[in-house]
């Protein structure tokens, strides 16, 4: 059963709201005892990659999709870096509407734009970036009569509170600190107003102090100035102009939280030693793991605190940069002799 209905009660459904289902949610909540030992914290991994089409976006989606269709919209449309293309074209495939998918050119791992063109939406690669191509697919969407699915729709970002709802489940109460990625800052808000949602509710007792990490060339929550040219090798977070800014700056203030930048190389150490602790992610979903090592480097991260880190999505949707850094396979001639020499 999907988010819609475990946790229906949470979100504005009617009863004309169509109930999609794809079997969103109910990810793994995985303990990560050995890096947790290095850090001195109680580390825990929340693998978003185990949703259907691979990223946290598919929580957001089903609500934004359903309701799209309760109010009779010809189509969706949406901006994105990878992961929401996919997750609104499978959606919407499953809703029988149409899906248009803006993607910045170039600037796009080849998993995500195949998902989203065997799920059969129409793709289009701007020659721009992500703010230029969220721009043109809002301005479409109000032309078309179709409904925009970025998180500037809010009943994605509502859907996206269930991932708080989880944790808390999962955990038995919500943890000390939650370590997030941050791109358009939708998903650091989402999850905190899960997170408060949850104890007004009486069904955790706390909320977590939240941190949310942004890679090096791509850190404007950090910096706190827009840029028209973000960089880095964590494509689903390369947004230089995220359209979720103040509400994240909001939940992260209230959180007693902060917004910590990391360099590529160190993401890309992150995802490393991830995979070999059995999770392979995606760069963007690696950057937790490297803040809370900068942090503990600086003396920043409290000693024995129960940390969940948001892993946002599958790395099988980036194979190409891993694959630079991961080995290469071998070539043998066929025999138990040539074998024995490069197994360990």
């Amino acid at each position: 059963m999907g988010i819609l209905g475990r946790y229906g009660d949470f979100f504005p459904l009617t009863p004309r709201t169509p109930r999609l289902d794809l079997g969103e949610g109910s990810t793994p909540l995985v303990p990560l005892r050995a890096l947790g030992e290095e850090l001195g914290v109680d580390l825990w991994g929340k693998f978003e990659g185990a949703n259907p089409t691979g990223s946290f976006k598919d929580r957001g989606m089903v609500l934004a999709v359903s309701k799209a269709m309760e109010e009779g919209a010809r189509g969706v449309i949406c901006a994105s870096t990878g992961n929401t293309s996919a997750s609104a074209a499978a959606y919407a495939a499953c809703g029988g509407l149409s899906c248009t998918v803006l993607l910045p050119s170039g600037n796009v791992a080849k998993g995500k734009v195949a998902q989203a063109l065997i799920y059969g939406a129409t793709v289009a690669a701007v020659r721009g970036n992500f703010d230029r191509a969220l721009e043109l697919a809002r301005a479409m969407a109000e032309r078309r009569g179709y409904r925009i699915v970025n998180s500037v729709n809010p009943f994605r970002l509502r859907g996206q509170m269930s991932g708080a709802f989880e944790i808390c489940d999962q955990l038995g109460d919500a943890p000390d600190w939650l370590a997030i990625p941050v791109g358009n800052a939708g998903n650091v808000t989402a999850y905190w107003a899960g997170f408060v949602a949850y104890m007004r509710r009486r069904r955790s007792s706390r909320v977590p102090v939240m941190m949310g990490f942004q890679a090096q060339g791509a850190c404007p929550m950090v910096t706190g100035q827009f840029t028209d040219h973000p960089e880095t090798v964590a494509t689903a977070i390369r947004i230089g102009r995220p359209v979720n800014a103040r509400r994240a700056r909001w939940a992260v203030m209230m959180s007693g939280g902060a917004f910590e930048a990391v360099e590529d190389r160190e993401i890309l150490r992150a995802q490393m030693d991830l995979a070999r602790c059995g999770l392979f992610a995606e760069p963007a979903s690696c950057t937790p793991l490297a803040g809370l090592r900068k942090l503990a480097r600086e003396g920043r991260l409290p000693r024995g605190i129960r940390v969940v880190m948001v892993l946002t999505g599958n790395g099988l949707k980036d194979v190409e940069t891993p694959l630079r850094s991961a080995g290469s396979v071998v070539e043998l001639e066929d025999s138990l002799e040539t074998l024995e020499g490069v197994i360990p």
